[in-house]
């Protein structure tokens, strides 16, 4: 039997070198410029979106949107996905492969099927037209990024609870029916902390990809500014590089605060729920 092959450390670092420049050039350097923009215009840049109230404003929407599309694809996402993994029936997969579509599609699109949708020339805007109602819209607003954010999120959410669900214990939702516990017991006692990680992982996804969402707000924000859009003005239309660079901190942050909290939270809960 030959020996193992241990490779000497000066392979292991030529190997590990041009990861480690890659990993320099395209992710420290630009994360350092970043941080050290806003210094540039004064230590208090770093705090305007707390102390200007348009730049608040844009922030306080973006969170509210984001816990809303959140909170939508949580419940829709466990009831479709639950329903799924218990059912049988033809054309199962399929219905599946057609609910998880969207995730191929970028923003864009789905904000390009929004304005088909709600649009002023969309199929709503016809209907209302047609029926007397006059032009009816819905797309350029909180309605619209909203139903499309959740559009863009949904898929997501079933697959997670499909999965989660077909993986659930059964021995002990059948254990609390046979004790004549009531479904709403089943669904607070079982249901709730077996799925308890795939909630806390998926929402925090859902809404870290929602806070941070450019494409389907660039399409659809013309009445309700999100903070991704108000970075894209500050840089692109104001040259105002330290200002988006301070509100890309704190968009940063925020995402990267909640992402950390669940994977904390997730790791106890599904222990527990071990």
């Amino acid at each position: 039997m030959r020996p193992a092959f241990t490779p000497s450390r000066p392979l292991l670092l030529a190997c590990a070198a041009p990861a480690a420049a890659f990993f320099a050039a395209f992710w420290l350097l630009p994360i350092a410029q970043l941080m050290a923009l806003p210094a540039g215009k004064g230590w208090e840049t770093y705090f305007v979106v707390l102390t200007n109230a348009r730049y608040l404003q844009s922030l306080l929407q973006t969170l509210g949107l984001s816990l809303a599309v959140t909170l939508a694809t949580l419940v829709l996402g466990a009831a479709v996905g639950i329903t799924l993994a218990r059912q049988r029936f033809a054309g199962r997969r399929l219905l599946l492969s057609l609910l998880t579509l969207p995730l191929s599609f970028p923003g864009v699109i789905i904000g390009f099927f929004m304005i088909l949708l709600g649009g002023r020339q969309g199929l709503v805007a016809q209907w209302a037209d047609a029926l007397g109602l006059g032009r009816i819209t819905f797309a350029y607003g909180l309605t619209g990024l909203f139903l499309a954010y959740l559009y863009f999120s949904l898929p997501r959410a079933i697959a997670s609870y499909t999965a989660a669900a077909g993986a659930m214990d059964t021995a002990l939702e059948e254990a609390a029916r046979s004790l004549g516990a009531p479904r709403w017991r089943v669904v607070r006692d079982v249901w709730l902390p077996e799925l308890a990680p795939t909630t806390l992982s998926c929402g925090a996804i859902v809404f870290a990809t929602a806070m941070g969402a450019f494409g389907t707000a660039f399409t659809l924000s013309a009445k309700y500014e999100v903070l991704p859009i108000t970075i894209y003005n500050e840089f692109t239309n104001y040259a105002n590089f330290a200002l988006a660079a301070s509100l890309s901190i704190a968009l940063g942050l925020i995402t990267w605060l909640v992402l950390w909290l669940s994977r904390r939270v997730a790791g106890p809960v599904a222990a527990a729920g071990a």
